[in-house]
């Protein structure tokens, strides 16, 4: 007969009434500091964490959103995991949410609109509290969604006059707009435009750069455009391109840094000078702008500041505050124009 095994019971999971009794507290006080922690002082928060740590003590989502309704998840849906402009939107949004108890998660659409839709029916099946949207563009089955769930949502990075629910950014066609009249008060005539990827965030600094040329009375055909995926290997090549074709080029307005960086090595590779003989700028003022030499012009976007803002409608939409976060609320945070040392004063 083959021996017989003991099979150790299973341990048993850890409550918040285990917690309580260690500390002396009601099993209330245990659950505001780890669910609702603005309503505790920050000693006792400290406290029942480092318990709750040491028991090994995993909270039950499942019956927390059953009891409160609420399942304090926040979804953010980014384009790209690579792009710092989306990284600076999440640590914005990431430290205001975690410390009123909710939890960020992450989907990657990978600029897919098909993506998006799969992935907002996936977190609303799980009945998250709020969904943040980079961008404006979206799936007719996607604004049926997101109508029908009552779920807070805001749509983050660009100009938005009817949004979905709320929007947070800023207006990318007057950044454009200003970026290129800002290379022609320096007198540059023969302004090209060069652009990856081609996202509705794009098409918007492109169509800024017409007007202010047109305005001007100078010629749009320097355009160089492409769907690829932006990189500062791609800014380089086709700013060759451009020079090949148009060997008059004073100045060139990249839709990103990636790009405009890529454009300054084509230029010291070819021995011209920046800003002297071409001028160069691009958008979102990333820290790298300011590591090259020159240092390049750039539009500086307030990628941080939108996640915090973005974090901050949420969480008063969420505490009930519907007076503050109206429905089809739109804030303008700006940009400004940083010059550097690739784009000269007039």
């Amino acid at each position: 007969m083959p021996p017989l095994h003991h099979t150790p019971p299973r341990p048993r999971r850890v409550t918040l009434a285990d917690i309580a009794a260690r500390l002396g507290v009601t099993k209330v006080t245990v659950s505001r500091a780890l669910n609702q922690p603005e309503k505790v002082s920050a000693a006792m928060r400290e406290r029942v964490r480092e318990c709750a740590r040491e028991l090994g003590y995993m909270p039950n989502r499942q019956a927390g959103s059953l009891a409160s309704g609420r399942s304090r998840l926040i979804a953010l849906l980014i384009p790209s995991l690579s792009n710092a402009v989306f990284s600076e939107l999440h640590r914005g949004l990431e430290a205001p949410l975690a410390a009123a108890g909710y939890q960020l998660l992450i989907g990657h659409t990978g600029y897919s609109m098909e993506e998006e839709e799969r992935l907002i029916e996936t977190w609303l099946s799980f009945g998250v509290d709020g969904l943040v949207l980079c961008g404006s563009r979206h799936s007719e089955r996607v604004t049926e969604m997101i109508a029908r769930s009552g779920c807070a949502v805001v749509e983050c990075m660009e100009k938005r006059e009817a949004p979905l629910d709320m929007a947070v950014g800023l207006d990318q066609h007057a950044a454009g707009r200003a970026m290129a009249e800002a290379m022609i008060e320096s007198g540059r005539r023969h302004i090209g435009f060069l652009a990856a990827r081609m996202d509705r965030r794009v098409e918007q600094r492109l169509a800024g750069w017409r007007a202010a040329v047109e305005a001007a009375g100078l010629s749009q055909e320097y355009l160089m455009t492409t769907p690829a995926p932006s990189s500062v290997k791609l800014g380089g090549e086709l700013l060759d391109e451009m020079l090949t074709r148009w060997p008059t080029l004073d100045a060139v307005f990249c839709c990103n840094d990636d790009l405009a960086a890529g454009a300054l090595f084509e230029c010291q590779r070819r021995g011209l000078e920046v800003p002297a003989r071409l001028a160069l700028a691009g958008f979102n003022g990333l820290e790298m702008t300011r590591g090259t030499w020159p240092a390049l012009a750039s539009v500086v976007t307030p990628r941080r500041e939108i996640g915090e803002r973005t974090a901050a409608l949420l969480l008063a939409r969420l505490s009930g505050d519907h007076a503050s976060t109206p429905r089809g609320l739109w804030e303008d945070l700006g940009f400004s124009l940083q010059r550097g040392g690739s784009l000269p004063r007039a």
